[in-house]
C-alpha cells in the first residue's frame, strides 16, 4: 500500500461535507444526460482510466527571464519532488507518475525507484537538459548543444540523452523527451542548412540507443531562448524530424509553444493522421510560451484538442497511444495547487469531449452545415462535468474537492516548517 502524505481521515471528512452535494448533482447530470443518449457511468469509467503525468521540476516555484520569487515549502530536491506529487496523486487521482528533468533531478536509481514505490508513484517519460550549463561540464551550450558547430560538445550532449535513456530504463520510463534551446539571435550567425544536418546526425545516435519499446519525442519552440532561429521552430519541421528518424521518433506537441491564434487541434489532427502525435505538454499561455496552468486561458482550445483525440479513440486509429504531461511554470501560485487544477482541467476537456454527439456531428458536417456543426461541440463544452470528474476521484479514493482538501491539511505549512527557505534573486526557472 502507498504512503500517503495527508491523512486519509481528513480526506474521508472532507468528502462527507461534499457527498450529498455531489450525488445529486452527479443524478442530475445523469438525467440530463441520458436524454442525450449517453451514458454517465461509461464517461465516469473512461475519465477514472485517463491519467496525465506530471513534472517533477512543476512542484517549485517558477520565474521569469528577470527574476525568480522562492515560495514556501519549496522542494529541496527530487525525494521532496516526489513527496509532493504523490500529494497530487492522492488528491486526484489522475497523476500516477512523474517525468524527471536529468540532471535536476539525477540522484541513486535504486533510491529513486524504491521512494517512488513506497509512494505509490511510476515514472514517464524521461526530459534530457542540454539547454543549460550543469556543473563540471567539459563543453558549454551557450551556442547550442546538438547542432553546435563543435563535434565535441555535440557528442557530449549526445551522451548525456543516452545516460538519460538508461536511468529511465532502471526506472521503469519508455519514452525520452528532447528539447533543445539551439538557434541563433542574429541573422548570418548561424547557417540553417548545416545546422539542422548536425542536429539531424546527433538525433540518429541518439535514436540508436534507444530500447526497441521506448520513444523518441521531439518538441518544437518557435522561440527563446533563441530570439532569431530556433532549429525545431514548428511542428513542420518536427514532423520532418519524426520522419527521418524512424517508427520510433515522434512529435511532442505543447500547447504553450506556439504563436497566439495558431489552429493547434489541427496541427494534432494532421500528427494522428500521419502517425507521428507521440503526445502531449499541457499548459496554456498568452502571447508565447507555457507558464500558464492548462485552461486558464483558453479552455475552449483545450477541449478542442482532445474532441480530436476523442475522435481518433473512437475511428480505432492504429497504434494510438499519446503520452500526457503536465508542463507548466508557477510564478504566483502554490504549484501543487496549480497541478490540481491543471489535472483537473485537463480530464475535463476529455469529458466534454466524450459526450459530443459524434454521429450528429458527422450529419452536420456531411451537410456543409457551419453553424450546427459549431453548435454540438459547443453544447458538448458548455456541459458542467465537474460531477463527473469528482465521482471519478471519490470512488478511486481521492477527494471530491482536491484544493479545499489540499488547502484543510495544512500540507504547504508543515513541510515549510521542515524544508528550509530558498533564497530568490536569480532568474529563469528552477
Amino acid at each position: 500500500m502507498a504512503e500517503f502524505r495527508i491523512a486519509t481521515d481528513l480526506v474521508a471528512a472532507e468528502n462527507d461535507k461534499r457527498a450529498a452535494a455531489l450525488k445529486s448533482d452527479y443524478e442530475a447530470l445523469g438525467a440530463t444526460l441520458s436524454r442525450r443518449g449517453v451514458d454517465i457511468e461509461a464517461v465516469t469509467k473512461k475519465v477514472s482510466e485517463f491519467f496525465v503525468a506530471v513534472p517533477s521540476w512543476g512542484v517549485g516555484t517558477g520565474g521569469t527571464r528577470f527574476a525568480r520569487f522562492p515560495g514556501t515549502g519549496e522542494p529541496r530536491g527530487i525525494f521532496d519532488k516526489l513527496d509532493d506529487c504523490a500529494v497530487i496523486q492522492q488528491l486526484t487521482r489522475a497523476t500516477p507518475k512523474v517525468s524527471l528533468h536529468i540532471p535536476w533531478d539525477k540522484a541513486d536509481v535504486k533510491e529513486l525507484k524504491a521512494k517512488g514505490e513506497a509512494l505509490g508513484l511510476g515514472f514517464d517519460a524521461m526530459n534530457s537538459n542540454t539547454f543549460s550549463d550543469a556543473p563540471g561540464q567539459a563543453h558549454s551550450y551557450k551556442f547550442g548543444s546538438l547542432s553546435h558547430v563543435d563535434a565535441a560538445t555535440r557528442a557530449q550532449a549526445v551522451e548525456h540523452n543516452i545516460e538519460c535513456i538508461e536511468i529511465g530504463k532502471a526506472l521503469g520510463s519508455k519514452a525520452l523527451t528532447v528539447w533543445i534551446g539551439d538557434g541563433s539571435n542574429f541573422p548570418g550567425q548561424s547557417n540553417f542548412t548545416k545546422a539542422f544536418e548536425r542536429y539531424l546526425a546527433a538525433m540518429a545516435d541518439i535514436y540508436k540507443a534507444l530500447p526497441d519499446d521506448w520513444r523518441l519525442f521531439s518538441e518544437h519552440k518557435m522561440y527563446e531562448p533563441a530570439f532569431y532561429s530556433t532549429i525545431v521552430q514548428d511542428w513542420g519541421t518536427n514532423y520532418l524530424i519524426a520522419q527521418t528518424l524512424g517508427p520510433k521518433a515522434h512529435c511532442l506537441v505543447d500547447l504553450g509553444h506556439h504563436a497566439p491564434n495558431t489552429n493547434i487541434e489541427m496541427i494534432v489532427a494532421r500528427l494522428i493522421q500521419f502517425g507521428k502525435l507521440g503526445g502531449f505538454h499541457f499548459n496554456d499561455s498568452k502571447y508565447g510560451d507555457d507558464d500558464l496552468d492548462a485552461g486558464a486561458i483558453e479552455p475552449y482550445r483545450l477541449f478542442l484538442v482532445f474532441n480530436e483525440l476523442v475522435d481518433a479513440e473512437r475511428r480505432g486509429v492504429n497504434d494510438f497511444n499519446p503520452a500526457h504531461m503536465i508542463d507548466q511554470s508557477h510564478n504566483v501560485t502554490d504549484p501543487i495547487e496549480s497541478l490540481i487544477s491543471s489535472a483537473n482541467e485537463i480530464r475535463r476537456a476529455y469529458a466534454q469531449a466524450l459526450i459530443v454527439d459524434r454521429k450528429a456531428l458527422a450529419e452536420y458536417q456531411d451537410a456543409n452545415d457551419a453553424l450546427m456543426a459549431s453548435e454540438t461541440l459547443k453544447r458538448a463544452y458548455r456541459a458542467d462535468v465537474e460531477p463527473i470528474l469528482a465521482e471519478a476521484r471519490r470512488r478511486a479514493g481521492g477527494a471530491i474537492d482536491p484544493v479545499a482538501t489540499y488547502r484543510a491539511s495544512g500540507y504547504r505549512q508543515k513541510v515549510a516548517g521542515e524544508r528550509p527557505a530558498s533564497v530568490g534573486g536569480s532568474g529563469g526557472i528552477i
